[in-house]
C-alpha cells in the first residue's frame, strides 16, 4: 500500500508539477516533459505503442512505472499495458527467466558477458510485430536498461533500429555521503542531509524515492549513508532500523546501503578495553556486530573507513597496520559477501616527509597483504581533491591489491556551491592518465577497472554533493557532477562533452544553440576555476578549515601542512614546491616514463609546473612570458572566462526557463565575484615575493592586500570539525 502511495505522489509530482510550479532544479535530468520537435515526436510514437511484462517484480515494476511516466510525459501516449505482443511497437521488457518471449529471441549469446547489470536493447520481430526489446541476465540489468532507452528519447535519438549493448566496466559504483547523524553534511553545500533520522524509520520521505530513482538512472548501485568521520552510534540498534528502512526504499532499485565503520566502535559502544585488531575479543564483537547488522540487512554492502587519519582512530593506535584493521572487518565480513573500502587518505604531520608522500609510503609496503574482499580507497590526487592534481602514486604501485578510484563531486575546492564547475573533465584527466606501470596504456582507467592487473574486486566512490536543498545540489549545474560520476563510473571511457551534452539536453533543452552555449560554458568552467584559483600547479592555496576562498597567506597553525605556504613555499627567488630528486623527490614514486614527463623543468608539462618544481619568478615559460608574468597572466584569464561565460548564460535569456535562468545568472555573478577576488589576492600575495610590477593592460587590484588577509567567514557552509 505504502508504495502504491508513494508511486501516485511521484506520478503526480512528475507529470503535473511543471504545470503548476517553477522548473526548480528537483526533477534532476529525470525530466519528461512533451517533445516539442513534432517530426520526432510522430516517429517516436510510430514506434512506440504498448509495453509488455510477463512476470512482475518490485524492480519490474518500477521499470514499468518509470517506462510509462516517461511516455506519458515525452511522447502523450498512455501506452497499453499486457503480458503478451499485440501490437507494433510494443517494448518488450524481461529477463529470459521473466520471459518466455525474450527466451525464445535466441540472444543469449548476446548476453553472455553482460554480468548482472549489463543490458540488450534490440529491435525484433515478435509475434509477427517490430518491438523493442529490453532485456538483461537479471533485473537490476533490465532496470538500467530501462533508463537508458528513455534517455534516447530525451535526448532525441534514433530508435528505428536498435542494437545497443552496455555493461558496467565497475563493479561497484558507490556515493559516499559525509552526512552525520545530526543531519550536518561535511563538506555539504546544499542544506541538511536528506537522511531525517529523528523520523525514521516509520516515515519514508518520498524523496529517498527519487533519490533511488536519480541513481538507478545512471547505473550508481551503492550508497554510503554516514560520514566517513564515523559516529559508533549508526551501528547501534536504534539506528540500523533506520537503516533497513532505506536499504528496503533502495533495494528495488539495484542500490546496496554501506556504512562507515567507527575503529573505536568496541570501546565507545561496549567498553571493551582495547580495539586492537588482533586482539580475540574485539574480532568477536565485530564479527557479532557484523552478524547483527545483516539481520536488518540482508544485503548489506560492507564498510568504508577512515582509519588514523585527521584524528580518527585506526589500528596503528595499537601499533597495527591498516592491512591488519582493514583484513579484521573483512574477515567478519566475507561469509556474508561484504566488502572493506579501506581508505587511504592518511598523513601525520608528526612525519617530516612531504605530505603527499605519506599515503605511498604506508599503503606501498602492504601490497598483497590485504584480504580478496579488500579494496584500498584512492584519492584521484595525493594531496587532496584540488582544482588540479597529477594522480595518485598509488595508482598502478600495488598491483596485487584492487585499488577503488575515490573522486569528489561536492566541491569542497572548486568553489563550493556559488561556482558553475563541470567536474568531469577533472575526473577524466586522472582516468586517462598513463601510470606506465606495465608499460605505455597503463590507464588510471585500467588500473580500477581491473583489466590491469586483472582483479575482479573493483569499484569508484564519489562524495556526494547531495543535500536537502530543494534542487538538490546547491548549484543547478552541480547536478551534472553528480550525473557525470554515474556515468564514468559505468563507463570510464566516456568523453567529457559527451556526457555534458546528454546532461543539457535531458535537463534543459534539446534546441542545438542551447545545448551548444550551456556545454561549451560547462566545458570551459573547470579550467577557468583552475587559472583563477590555482594555475600552473599551485595547490592548497584556499581559506583555512572552511577551504572557502583565496588564502595563500595561510601560516602558523596546528599542523604544518594545515598551511598554505607549506604547498606554494613562494620566497623571493620564486615558487613552487620542489618534488624532484633535488627536493621531496616525491616524482620518485611514480613509474621512470611519468619522472622524464616532469622531472626537466623546461619540459615539464605547465598546468603541473609548480607542483613538482620551484621556479624562479624570472623563468621563461612557453608563451615567452616569465613565471610572474604568466601566472599574473592566467590569473587574469580565469576571471575573464568567467564574464565570457555570464555573457554567454546571458544570451540564453528566453531559450530556458525564467526560473533558473535567473538564479544561474545571479550564481554566475557571484562566481565573477569571487573570481576577482581569488585573482586579486593572490596576485597581491605573491607579489610581496616577486617584488615585480604587474604586467601593463592588466586590470590592477582595487583593494590591499591587508584588506583580503583580513576577511573571514566564521558560518562558511560545510566546516568539518578538526579532531
Amino acid at each position: 500500500m505504502i508504495l502504491k502511495y508513494l508511486r501516485t505522489t511521484i506520478f503526480f509530482l512528475f507529470t503535473f508539477a511543471p504545470c503548476a510550479f517553477a522548473e526548480d532544479g528537483y526533477r534532476l535530468w529525470l525530466r519528461y516533459d512533451r517533445i516539442e520537435d513534432q517530426l520526432i515526436l510522430k516517429e517516436y510514437k510510430k514506434n512506440v505503442q504498448a509495453v509488455t511484462f510477463e512476470r512482475k517484480s518490485p524492480t519490474f515494476q518500477i521499470a514499468e512505472d518509470e517506462l510509462v511516466l516517461a511516455l506519458n510525459g515525452l511522447l502523450g501516449i498512455n501506452p497499453v499495458l499486457s503480458n503478451s505482443i499485440r501490437h507494433t511497437g510494443t517494448i518488450l521488457i524481461g529477463t529470459p527467466d521473466s520471459s518466455p518471449l525474450i527466451a525464445g529471441l535466441n540472444i543469449m549469446d548476446k548476453l553472455t558477458g553482460l554480468g548482472t547489470e549489463g543490458f540488450l536493447i534490440l529491435t525484433a520481430t515478435v509475434s509477427g510485430k517490430k518491438c523493442i526489446i529490453i532485456t538483461a541476465n537479471k533485473e537490476a540489468g533490465v532496470l538500467y536498461g530501462t533508463f537508458y532507452f528513455i534517455r534516447l528519447l530525451q535526448t532525441h535519438q534514433p530508435i528505428q533500429n536498435l542494437s545497443i549493448a552496455s555493461a558496467p566496466k565497475i563493479q561497484h559504483r558507490i556515493l559516499n555521503h559525509w552526512d552525520n547523524l545530526d543531519r550536518t553534511v561535511e563538506r555539504g553545500y546544499a542544506g541538511f542531509s536528506l537522511w531525517d533520522w529523528h523520523k525514521l524509520p516509520d516515515y519514508l520521505d518520498p524523496r529517498y524515492y527519487d533519490y533511488a530513482r536519480a541513481n538507478a538512472s545512471i547505473g550508481i548501485n551503492g550508497t554510503v549513508i554516514t560520514s566517513v568521520n564515523a559516529n559508533a552510534q549508526a551501528l547501534t540498534p536504534a539506528y540500523l532500523e533506520k537503516v533497513a528502512a532505506l536499504a528496503d526504499v533502495f533495494r528495488p532499485y539495484g542500490i546496496k546501503v554501506y556504512l562507515a565503520a567507527r575503529f573505536s566502535a568496541p570501546v565507545e559502544l561496549d567498553k571493551l578495553p582495547t580495539a586492537d585488531p588482533l586482539d580475540p575479543a574485539v574480532r568477536d564483537w565485530w564479527k557479532n556486530k557484523i552478524d547483527e547488522i545483516y539481520t536488518y540487512v540482508p544485503d548489506f554492502g560492507g564498510f568504508v573507513v577512515k582509519a588514523n587519519s585527521e584524528g580518527q582512530p585506526g589500528p596503528q593506535n595499537y601499533k597495527r597496520s591498516h592491512a591488519d584493521g582493514a583484513n579484521m572487518l573483512a574477515d567478519a565480513l566475507a561469509p556474508h559477501h561484504g566488502i572493506v573500502m579501506w581508505r587511504a587518505f592518511v598523513y601525520d604531520n608528526e612525519v617530516p616527509e612531504d605530505r603527499s608522500k605519506q599515503a605511498y609510503n604506508e599503503f606501498k609496503p602492504l601490497d598483497g597483504k590485504f584480504d580478496p574482499n579488500v579494496m584500498v580507497q584512492v584519492k584521484n590526487g595525493p594531496i587532496d581533491f584540488q582544482p588540479r592534481e597529477p594522480f595518485h602514486p598509488l595508482f598502478g604501485a600495488m598491483p596485487k591489491t584492487p585499488l577503488m578510484m575515490e573522486f569528489q563531486i561536492t566541491q569542497e575546492y572548486l568553489g563550493q556551491a556559488t561556482q558553475l564547475v563541470y567536474l568531469a573533465p577533472l575526473f577524466k584527466e586522472c582516468l586517462d592518465a598513463d601510470t606506465y606501470a606495465e608499460g605505455k596504456g597503463s590507464y588510471v582507467s585500467k588500473v580500477i577497472d581491473g583489466t590491469l592487473e586483472n582483479h575482479k574486486l573493483t569499484g569508484m566512490a564519489g562524495v556526494a554533493n547531495i543535500g536537502n536543498d530543494r534542487n538538490w545540489c546547491g548549484h543547478p549545474v552541480a547536478q551534472s557532477n553528480w550525473y557525470a560520476y554515474g556515468r564514468l563510473a559505468w563507463d570510464p571511457e566516456l568523453a567529457s562533452d559527451a556526457i555534458a551534452t546528454e546532461w543539457v539536453r535531458q535537463t534543459f533543452s534539446n534546441r542545438p544553440d542551447v545545448v551548444k552555449t550551456i556545454r561549451a560554458i560547462m566545458m570551459a568552467s573547470r579550467e577557468a576555476a583552475v587559472d583563477y584559483m590555482t594555475p600552473l600547479g599551485l595547490h592548497h592555496i584556499m581559506g583555512y578549515s572552511h577551504h572557502y576562498g583565496p588564502g595563500p597567506w595561510i601560516t602558523d597553525k596546528p599542523r604544518a601542512d594545515w598551511t598554505s605556504v607549506y604547498y606554494h613555499q613562494a620566497n623571493s627567488e620564486g615558487i613552487g614546491f620542489e618534488r624532484t630528486t633535488t627536493g621531496s623527490n616525491a616524482l620518485g614514486q611514480y613509474a621512470p616514463e611519468v619522472q622524464a614527463i616532469y622531472a626537466d623543468v623546461d619540459k615539464c608539462p605547465e598546468e603541473y609546473l609548480l607542483w613538482f618544481h620551484h621556479v624562479s619568478w624570472d623563468h621563461r615559460m612557453k608563451s615567452g612570458r616569465s613565471l610572474w608574468d604568466e601566472l599574473c597572466y592566467r590569473y587574469h584569464e580565469g576571471a575573464d572566462t568567467v564574464a565570457w561565460m555570464q555573457r554567454s548564460w546571458d544570451a540564453l535569456e528566453g531559450k530556458v526557463d525564467a526560473y533558473r535562468f535567473q538564479q544561474i545568472k545571479s550564481l554566475l555573478g557571484i562566481q565573477y565575484k569571487e573570481a576577482v577576488w581569488w585573482r586579486n589576492a593572490c596576485v597581491l600575495y605573491f607579489q610581496t615575493f616577486s617584488g615585480k610590477e604587474i604586467p601593463v593592460g592588466l586590470e590592477k587590484p582595487d583593494k590591499t592586500l591587508a584588506y583580503y588577509e583580513q576577511l573571514q567567514f566564521r558560518y562558511a557552509p560545510g566546516i568539518r570539525p578538526r579532531w
